[in-house]
């Protein structure tokens, strides 16, 4: 390896891999590192089936998305990588610990953030702004659509903009079980629509259009659904400017004697051994959590506080997703003919947040949107799901099969307001297997999520009475239906963009403010969670960075 790199970036997936592959095309010599296990994915097991497999497919705590999820080595629980929870405070925190990291078993939903979610303080008083505006990002937004593939339509749905012209996939045709929901909907003025997901329909570079049979969330060896392992590494890698290592803990920047960042310093997690990298600028997308943790354990000059943390907001501003759900059953779907609904595996439809006027004019005990993500048909059985069965043999077979394709779930994703109870920070006492101090996370909801969840059951029992159905899922006080904290993995915001050094820790571009070379791309410079999806906005944002990094690398000016 060369003694020094033009970037140093930490992590490979959404933000990652965006930024390497954008600087390797610009000519940059880039080392990336992963804590991860190397992965391709040709090791997707896309086509077996769950009766094929240990507990028919069943997740256990190695495997919690099922024996067949693309997740290698990682989870909420990692052997001899442990994190603490303060008393009273309840977080779980996914590390997918693989080349690629989460890209390679995510939902692939691509909704974009819209005017309101860029500017929330300005609309209703709570959080901070973005110190970047929709009408910044959307050219971004554009060029990363187009490059990674993303089905979806043009509605003009308020806050939830278009992308332009040719730049979405035609998505896939409703199946029955969302034909029948939409009925309900368009009874009830709740829009039901077709998702944007980033899922190839049509053939693109080196990557195959989706044939709808395989759950995303094993990985894709054709390159359908997006992942950065069939994508932007591979492409980065062909510029003969990547260099990879796997394998590593990154634990502490380097800062020189010029107050600027010189590198990183790692642990080879199979010898041991101590080593250090050199760039011209770090980048640090290793997750919010851990992309928090590697700051707040370098310490220049012995500082305590961290590095790139005179704001004091590092580690601040912990949000994740607010997740509830609840399922129904619907007669009308009872005994219909069998289809092949497998589709894209994932979402063809789903319910955008439709209820703004009445939040703007405070008719709504919502202070901030959510969506709903459905779901029913006649997908591969499993074990369970199938209570309220009496009996065996031939009489037990044929009431399955008559209520089989009847029963819908109904998802709620919605956004979370920063507050004073959630954050991350070094635990004093406890380290991991390497010796590098863990992070320790408080959480806690506020009144705003809590409403959020009220709002979202009640607009779920209206649907399904509309359409005749029954819940069949218990309606609980929303203190006990709302997620814990880290478990929709949506984590985002330790160390927030803004628009001063004073109350945030980047600028508008990823930058810190304390260190001129020192950037950082992935979810932790999220001002606010927006209930939209946040990979996408990852890519984007770490797209625009990366470009403005290439230009000051070859300007020179870094």
């Amino acid at each position: 390896m060369p003694d020094t790199y033009d970037a140093v970036i930490v992590g490979s997936g959404a933000g990652g891999a965006m930024s390497a592959y954008v600087l390797t095309k610009a000519g940059a010599s880039v080392l990336m590192l992963e804590a991860g296990r190397d992965y391709n994915p040709d090791e997707a097991p896309m086509l077996n089936l769950a009766k094929d497999a240990p507990l028919r497919g069943q997740g256990t705590p190695d495997k919690e998305f099922g024996y067949y999820d693309a997740t290698v080595d990682g989870g909420w629980e990692i052997p001899d990588e442990p994190y603490t929870t303060a008393e009273g405070s309840e977080f779980m925190w996914w590390r997918s610990r693989m080349l690629g990291g989460r890209t390679n078993h995510w939902a692939r939903n691509s909704f974009r953030m819209g005017p309101y979610d860029f500017k929330p303080f300005t609309r209703d008083g709570l959080g901070v702004d973005w110190p970047v505006s929709y009408e910044d990002i959307a050219p971004w937004y554009d060029r990363m659509e187009k490059l990674v593939g993303v089905y979806g339509n043009n509605l003009g749905l308020e806050n939830h903009p278009n992308a332009s012209p040719g730049v979405l996939h035609t998505p896939p045709k409703f199946r029955v079980p969302e034909l029948f929901v939409k009925s309900g909907g368009d009874a009830l003025g709740i829009p039901v629509v077709p998702a944007r997901r980033a899922i190839l329909t049509r053939d693109m570079d080196n990557r195959k259009a989706c044939y709808w049979a395989s759950p995303c969330g094993r990985g894709c060896a054709i390159g359908a659904a997006f992942q950065t392992t069939t994508s932007l590494i591979p492409w980065a890698k062909t510029t003969g400017k990547l260099t990879i290592q796997t394998g590593v803990m990154v634990y502490e920047v380097m800062l020189g004697a010029d107050g600027k960042a010189s590198g990183v310093r790692y642990i080879d997690k199979a010898s041991g051994e101590h080593r250090e990298a050199t760039g011209r600028v770090v980048v640090l997308a290793a997750s919010t959590g851990e992309t928090a943790r590697i700051l707040l354990n370098s310490k220049p000059n012995g500082r305590s506080e961290g590095l790139a943390n005179s704001s004091g907001q590092l580690g601040r501003n912990l949000m994740d997703t607010v997740g509830s759900s609840l399922s129904a059953y619907f007669p009308d779907l009872e005994g219909r003919p069998k289809y092949n609904e497998d589709g894209a595996m994932g979402l063809h439809a789903y319910i955008p947040f439709w209820d703004y006027k009445n939040v703007a004019a405070g008719k709504s005990n919502c202070t901030r949107g959510y969506h709903m993500e459905i779901g029913g048909g006649f997908g591969e059985p499993g074990v369970g799901g199938f209570g309220g069965y009496d009996g065996y043999g031939p009489n037990l077979r044929g009431q399955v099969k008559q209520r089989y394709g009847a029963r819908f779930g109904f998802t709620q994703r919605g956004e979370m307001i920063p507050n004073a109870k959630s954050f991350c920070e070094i635990d004093p006492e406890k380290k991991d297997k390497y010796g590098i101090p863990v992070l320790r996370f408080s959480f806690g909801w506020s009144e705003h999520e809590h409403n959020q969840v009220t709002h979202f059951q009640n607009a779920v029992k209206a649907l399904v009475d509309k359409l005749g159905g029954t819940i069949t899922s218990e309606i609980r006080a929303p203190v006990d239906a709302i997620s814990k904290g880290g478990e929709i993995i949506h984590e985002v915001g330790t160390a927030r963009m803004g628009a001063d050094a004073k109350s945030s820790v980047t600028n508008s571009f990823g930058k810190t403010w304390d260190v001129d070379n020192l950037y950082l791309t992935d979810g932790s410079i999220f001002a606010s969670k927006a209930h939209k999806n946040p990979t996408i906005t990852i890519m984007a944002l770490a797209m625009r960075a990366s470009d403005s990094i290439a230009t000051r690398l070859r300007t020179g000016e870094l």
